[in-house]
């Protein structure tokens, strides 16, 4: 996702970068074209003259409205599930740590003062886990590789069976729960606690799961193919029907309904996938170092990567 700052006045219709219009260009001049050589021939295809009035599009263009914007409606509702999803990820990340400093002793003796977080520490390494964990979750979703940015807050000995491992976020809540079991067996924790962090472990897992489920369970396919027919033969035929009433503002009229028609069509299908590494998906990368910082600052470092900023919006 481009993650800038949101512009005023007329530079909204100037933008280029992060719009539908890198997406759609080719239809939108394809459909351009169409309307100016139908202009240009009066409606005559092969010596044939098509006659049509505006009143069909009118009608089809209030259903073709209502089934785009149930659709983008469906579409927005996966990105909003996908944000509350990774928000609630940041929230029981924040709160495992707290937990994790606050009920779990560095010594097996509970009773003992807490020393700083030395390298053998539990605690460092079920937070380093996390931390492991949340960037292994966006490579997940992405489909891509975790291990640059997962490997430097494992153990050497794991590193191999977290790269083999199939469902890599799921193998580190595994890990994480032993760790949680061996300081219950050291007598570092008690188990009225150990039972309060299973529950955050737990909520890290519902998170990744639903995360899951929106990847895997796109839209119906044969719903999307529908308004993809049916928007590119509207707006083919619309200059049909308007070219005899408007002449030659037919190009014009057509532009600005295609753009509209073929604008959302787009968004709708960007926005289905929240994820993905589109200019309008989700800003994983930025969630994902804001976490990181608020562990590394929980940990008791000082040099934290910097949080990823608003940009300036670009007309190009």
């Amino acid at each position: 996702m481009i993650i800038r700052k949101r512009p005023n006045g007329l530079r909204l219709f100037f933008l280029y970068r992060g719009s539908v219009l890198q997406v759609i260009k080719l239809k939108l001049a394809i459909t351009l074209l169409v309307a100016i050589l139908v202009t240009l021939s009066h409606g005559m295809f092969f010596h044939l003259k098509i006659t049509l009035t505006p009143i069909p599009f009118s009608i089809m263009a209030i259903a073709l409205a209502i089934f785009l914007g149930f659709r983008n409606s469906a579409s927005y509702d996966r990105y909003w599930e996908g944000r509350k999803l990774w928000g609630q990820l940041t929230i029981v990340s924040r709160d495992l740590a707290r937990q994790t400093l606050s009920f779990i002793s560095a010594r097996e003796d509970q009773n003992s003062t807490q020393p700083p977080l030395a390298p053998a520490d539990p605690r460092l390494r079920i937070l380093r886990r996390l931390i492991a964990l949340v960037h292994s979750v966006r490579h997940h979703l992405r489909d891509s590789d975790p291990t640059a940015d997962a490997h430097e807050f494992l153990d050497p000995d794991e590193r191999i069976e977290f790269e083999q491992a199939q469902n890599k976020p799921d193998f580190l809540l595994r890990r994480m729960a032993l760790d949680l079991r061996s300081c219950l067996d050291e007598q570092r924790i008690c188990e009225y606690f150990v039972a309060r962090m299973d529950e955050s472990l737990a909520g890290l897992a519902s998170v990744i799961g639903g995360c899951e489920r929106i990847k895997n369970t796109p839209i119906p396919y044969s719903y999307t193919l529908l308004l993809h027919r049916t928007s590119y033969l509207y707006c083919y035929l619309l200059p049909f029907g308007l070219v005899d009433s408007i002449g030659y503002m037919t190009p014009f009229v057509v532009g600005i309904v295609s753009y509209t028609f073929f604008g959302l069509d787009a968004l709708g299908e960007e926005l289905e996938e929240p994820f993905i590494t589109a200019p309008n998906s989700l800003p994983l990368t930025a969630l994902c170092r804001s976490i990181e910082r608020d562990l590394r600052e929980a940990m008791g470092e000082s040099d934290l990567p910097e949080p990823l900023q608003p940009v300036d919006f670009c007309l190009l």
